[in-house]
């Protein structure tokens, strides 16, 4: 997810989509223990997005 789509969104479509990639953090962690996670990759790109999309909210509080 580029920033310069997150931007586009209003503060509560940014916090909905932080609660969901924290869900799916949660998902691949667990896949990744149970060695089902065959893109070990995932989890820092998710972990990114999750920075970028808060990063971005603060600027726009």
């Amino acid at each position: 997810m580029k920033a310069t789509e997150i931007r586009d969104f209003n503060a509560e479509e940014i916090q909905q989509k932080v609660l969901d990639l924290k869900e799916a953090l949660f998902n691949l962690r667990f896949q990744h223990e149970i060695g089902q996670l065959e893109n070990p990759k995932k989890i820092g790109e998710t972990k990114r997005d999750i920075a970028r999309l808060k990063t971005i909210l603060n600027e726009k509080i």
